[in-house]
């Protein structure tokens, strides 16, 4: 399993990626259509990785989130 990241980008779409693998990154017109993009490109990613006997990245992200202007911190790590 991995994480993924998922925010509006600048031209109204949504943009997905996963800080886990670099360079690994879609979008989609909705959240859902950039969540199934992103699955699409992970498993691309790592496909391609084992198909060159290349190392796969584990997962080593943590998530902080942080609300400017409001008292609220959340912070959760990523299981090993």
């Amino acid at each position: 399993m991995r994480q993924v990241i998922i925010y509006p980008g600048e031209d109204q779409y949504y943009v997905a990626e996963c800080p886990s693998l670099p360079g690994c990154i879609s979008q989609g017109k909705t959240r859902e259509e950039a969540i199934s993009n992103i699955r699409e490109a992970i498993q691309g990613y790592i496909e391609a990785l084992e198909g060159d006997h290349l190392p796969v990245p584990p997962e080593r992200f943590e998530a902080l989130l942080v609300a400017v202007g409001a008292i609220c911190l959340a912070f959760q790590d990523a299981p090993a």
